[in-house]
């Protein structure tokens, strides 16, 4: 198995690299929407279908659970057929578990289509980032990485007041019916648009045996300062999602006695600052020369922000609204996260290594809500409202995870800069 490293192929022309970039975010903004769409409605579907916060935990995780299980299968795909079958493939798997979801009527129905939904949608960051990788120059990659993860993001900010409007005015099935069409459509634009270079590295892998290219994450995982930077994976994305895609509105209807709308309304600030953090963290790495002191900066930061929300349990709406925001902000470090996990590997094993650190990402936020539900789920409701203390040790769990993956982080290495 080749370990060389592989050069990117010709210059992308400035008109092609835009539609490409498009394209591909417009495809991960969707489904942002899908992996985040149950913290707004969650108190709906526990209304609706008798659903318990251990139950509401278990339905976003579960997406999760098999957005990671993917990842595995997810590195070799990329490596040996290229991103843009993965994506094709991945369209139609996420339509079928978005039209099951708006139909379905028992919670065993709406964990299967999740099930669906975190499969579908289990290639739209990688599968983009591995096609940036091979065909721009690394120096960009940082940069790209927080443009795609940027545009992407605003499918969160669509899961906030947008999908709370949609929900109030045509409820929340036929709103997810529509978000089917609009995956139907990137679909298409994809096939039309994304073109890979003949000189594609996974053009070589083809030629592997499956037990040579499963050897390739044995090779990735062996690599220096992987364990620091994967359990950095974990609790990065986690903690964003933790508030913005789950128990931000159940805190903040049982806690302050939000309506649905008025949920939205707040849980789309830490939604932009998110979408604006991204894209300065990403291109912050350029302009420092360096990943570990902004990763780090952004996990003390993001710890010091749950924190906070832990201490002081409840606030005044303009603290409040600002602390979300900020929250919002410090926690969008993970383009440089990725782009440090990148940098320590040979072009050949990038679809791997990249899904593999995934694993981490993905798999953090599955086990970090599945086990917030259940410490929630040790506080007695009231007529199913939960106590403010058991959203607070929710913020004080994560906000240790995230101080706990800081110190480990300190210990991996930083790669040496051409130039």
């Amino acid at each position: 198995m080749t370990t060389e490293i592989v050069r990117p192929g010709a210059p992308v022309p400035r008109g092609v690299a835009v539609a490409l970039v498009g394209t591909c975010a417009a495809i991960y903004l969707v489904s942002q929407f899908l992996r985040n769409s149950v913290g707004v409605i969650a108190p709906d579907l526990a209304a609706e279908l008798d659903l318990s916060a251990g139950a509401i935990g278990l339905l976003s995780s579960v997406f999760f659970f098999a957005f990671a299980a993917a990842q595995i299968p997810l590195g070799v795909a990329l490596d040996r057929y290229g991103p843009k079958r993965c994506m094709l493939v991945c369209a139609v798997i996420a339509v079928a578990g978005t039209i099951a979801f708006s139909f379905a009527t028992t919670p065993a129905a709406l964990v299967g289509a999740r099930v669906l939904m975190g499969l579908g949608s289990s290639c739209y960051l990688m599968a983009p980032l591995a096609l940036y990788a091979r065909r721009f120059p690394p120096e960009r990659f940082a940069a790209l990485a927080g443009i795609q993860i940027g545009i992407g993001t605003v499918g969160t900010l669509l899961v906030t007041a947008p999908l709370a409007f949609a929900s109030a005015a045509i409820g929340w099935r036929a709103t997810f019916l529509a978000v089917a069409g609009v995956v139907v459509a990137c679909g298409l634009l994809v096939a039309l648009v994304v073109r890979e270079d003949r000189a594609d590295p996974a053009r070589a892998v083809h030629a592997e045996t499956l037990a040579e290219s499963l050897a390739g994450f044995l090779a990735v995982a062996r690599t220096r300062s992987f364990v620091p930077i994967f359990l950095m994976n974990v609790v990065c994305y986690s903690s964003y999602v933790l508030i913005v895609g789950l128990w931000g509105g159940p805190y903040l209807a049982h806690v302050y006695g939000l309506g649905l709308t008025a949920r939205g309304d707040l849980l789309v600030i830490p939604a932009l600052t998110q979408i604006v953090g991204v894209v300065l963290w990403g291109y912050a790495e350029r302009v420092f020369g360096a990943y570990k002191p902004l990763v780090l900066g952004g996990g003390i930061a993001t710890a010091a922000a749950l924190g906070a929300l832990a201490w002081f349990g409840r606030l005044a709406p303009v603290p409040l609204a600002i602390l979300l925001g900020v929250f919002g902000f410090v926690s969008a470090y993970i383009p440089v996260l990725i782009a440090h996990g990148r940098a320590l590997l040979p072009t050949p094993l990038v679809g791997r290594g990249i899904t593999l650190f995934n694993v981490g990402t993905i798999g953090g936020v599955f086990v970090t809500q599945f086990l917030t539900g259940m410490l929630i789920d040790l506080f007695a409701p009231d007529a199913g409202v939960y106590p403010v203390e058991a959203y607070r040790l929710v913020f004080c769990f994560q906000a240790v995870l995230v101080a706990i993956a800081c110190a480990l982080y300190g210990l991996a290495r930083e790669p040496k800069r051409a130039g």
